[in-house]
């Protein structure tokens, strides 16, 4: 199977273009297996996806490529922690204190160690969820202490309608609360604001569109 050209193009702009310190995390979410496994053979190893179902069908598919690092990106719904966990070695929405509880647990059940990122909100936004920076202080000691789960890093991201310069202030104050935790690993920066995610030092920015292209049309009936 060869490579869209376009495909190769847009990948190999995005790695020129990110510093040393970012990874590339392609969001594969709604676009087909196909597509994956062509940014597969280009050497692109770690992909997101956000749907439980739609991820497990394309994983079976890919199942023969060796080496894929898949992160859950998605609202991750307490119903659904141990099949996640069972498929995704790194998930980037822990957004409260009970959900990280329950992470661990099932976790510990199943004898894995996943790598978490608690999901920060730093702005108000009715549409995401997460901590505050004042309730990730007050919960991290209790959080420090649950096994299995390894808590890496912290996950945000900024609400619709800011400026570049508000982008880049917002993961500016993500990364210096991960310092303050002794967190090492920052999930910040989507296709349209990795670049100013990747200048307040992101270790990984969260790439789809501006990668794969717009998302295929559903099929008519």
């Amino acid at each position: 199977m060869s490579a869209d050209p376009a495909a190769a193009a847009r990948l190999a702009t995005l790695q020129a273009q990110l510093p040393a310190h970012t990874r590339l995390l392609a969001v594969s979410k709604g676009h087909p297996a196909a597509r994956i496994r062509e940014l597969a053979l280009l050497g692109q190893r770690s992909f997101g996806e956000s749907r439980l179902q739609e991820a497990t069908a394309k994983q079976e598919q890919l199942a023969d490529l060796p080496g894929l690092d898949w992160h859950f990106i998605g609202h991750l719904q307490a119903n659904k922690v141990r099949a996640v966990l069972r498929r995704f070695p790194t998930v980037h929405s822990i957004d409260s204190g009970s959900l990280a509880e329950r992470v661990s647990r099932i976790a510990a059940e199943e004898g894995l160690s996943p790598a978490g990122f608690l999901q920060v909100k730093l702005r108000p936004d009715p549409s995401k969820g997460g901590f505050s920076a004042a309730e990730l202080r007050e919960a991290w000691p209790q959080l420090q202490q649950l096994p299995a789960l390894r808590l890496v890093g912290l996950m945000t991201m900024a609400p619709l309608g800011l400026e570049p310069e508000q982008h880049l202030q917002l993961f500016r104050e993500c990364a210096a609360l991960a310092a303050e935790l002794g967190l090492k690993e920052l999930s910040m920066g989507m296709s349209g604001d990795w670049r100013q995610a990747a200048a307040a030092g992101s270790t990984w920015v969260r790439v789809g569109s501006a990668l794969f292209g717009p998302k295929p049309l559903p099929e008519g009936p």
